[in-house]
């Protein structure tokens, strides 16, 4: 489900002015400067930075790693704007450019057929012994659960005849406006 807001939301206000004091001043907010009703909920959190449309950063957890949502969400924006090792780190000049979105993952739950996947709707985690792949539900370009297992079967590092486990998930998704 994707959630967007005139005027924005607090959950992409509080990532957004994560990634900018990260990049511009190498610190992060304290988390008396994030929104309440952040830190009344736990879950696995991803958080996405585009620059013209195209990805520049996505870091994220499965499940929740941290208390709450604040903590969740401040650490996956610093992680996305500098850790990602697909990209080089951001940098000030293109703070302006960068939109962003935070994934919020509802429990991620077994599944034994691939026809239960749906990559509009679901996102996928596949996992063989320690690699485990990530994709997140309605990205451009993913069309069938079977491209949806095989890219995230890529990104763990696991072969085409490797035998896996596959669970599925939502998302609420909060995007800048």
């Amino acid at each position: 489900m994707v959630i967007e807001e005139k005027g924005g939301n607090p959950y992409v206000e509080f990532a957004r002015k994560v990634v900018e004091k990260y990049v511009k001043e190498g610190k992060v907010p304290d988390l008396s400067e994030a929104p309440e009703q952040l830190k009344r909920e736990r879950a696995g959190v991803f958080v996405s930075l585009k620059k013209r449309g195209e990805l520049r950063g996505c870091i994220g957890t499965i499940e929740p790693v941290y208390d709450n949502l604040a903590e969740e969400i401040r650490s996956n924006a610093v992680s996305s704007a500098s850790r990602d090792p697909r990209f080089p780190p951001v940098t000030t000049d293109e703070l302006p450019e960068i939109t962003i979105s935070v994934d919020v993952l509802e429990e991620p739950e077994d599944i034994d057929d691939i026809n239960q996947l749906d990559p509009k709707e679901y996102g996928v985690i596949v996992t063989s012994g320690s690699r485990v792949g990530v994709l997140l539900p309605d990205l451009e370009g993913v069309d069938t659960p079977k491209q949806q297992i095989s890219i995230a079967m890529m990104k763990a590092g696991i072969g085409a005849n490797e035998p896996v486990r596959i669970k599925r998930f939502r998302v609420r998704r909060y995007k800048q406006s």
